[in-house]
């Protein structure tokens, strides 16, 4: 139950007087059952939204933009109406990002992102491509922006500084487990996990 309402394994060691060591096997394996969960999708047709966030260290002052040191790149694909797919790459260029995108999103699809170069190109793949220029102040026009993914970038940063620094080895576990929350966020967490874990005991 705390684990479902997303209480930190401190707090639940000290609700329970559970030691903190155990609370945390528990949750490592819980977080390990949702990455599995997160299993890889068919390519569907609709509307999406793409962009790229970095997670990890602070900015180093004077680096600016995609890329700056000590950052952890990850790609997003939110299918409007609908799930949040992410993936932590290398590096946002059109070589990392094309090809997750060509798996994930069927051809005649409507793509929406920022005015990154990596995206130039989408419409020879068969997508119908729409921009919003951040740099030039220009958030929404209509039904083109990217506020949804936007919105998921804020929740998992504000979710996960809860944790005070997440280290390489945990934090993909830790960003599968923001998709899937996110994903869920209409549903019962609890009956879900509980439902699996009767099927497939830890």
């Amino acid at each position: 139950m705390f684990f479902s309402e997303d209480e930190t394994a401190t707090k639940v060691s000290k609700y329970s007087r559970i030691n903190r060591n155990t609370v945390n096997r528990l949750y490592y394996l819980f977080r390990l059952r949702i990455a599995q969960m997160s299993v890889a999708q068919v390519p569907v047709l609709g509307e999406f939204e793409v962009d790229e966030s970095y997670f990890g260290a602070r900015r180093v002052r004077g680096k600016r933009g995609r890329g700056a040191a000590g950052k952890t790149p990850v790609f997003g694909i939110l299918k409007r109406d609908g799930k949040i797919y992410v993936n932590i790459v290398k590096n946002c260029k059109k070589e990392q990002l094309l090809p997750i995108i060509e798996g994930k999103v069927l051809e005649g699809s409507t793509i929406y992102s920022d005015g990154w170069k990596s995206y130039d190109g989408l419409i020879l793949n068969g997508y119908d491509h729409y921009r919003v220029y951040h740099s030039k102040n220009e958030f929404s026009r209509g039904k083109t922006h990217i506020n949804g993914i936007e919105s998921f970038w804020s929740y998992t940063k504000r979710r996960l500084s809860k944790f005070n620094g997440l280290s390489d080895k945990v934090f993909h576990l830790h960003l599968m487990e923001s998709e899937f929350r996110w994903n869920l966020r209409n549903e019962n967490i609890y009956d879900i996990l509980l439902s699996d874990f009767r099927k497939n005991p830890l």
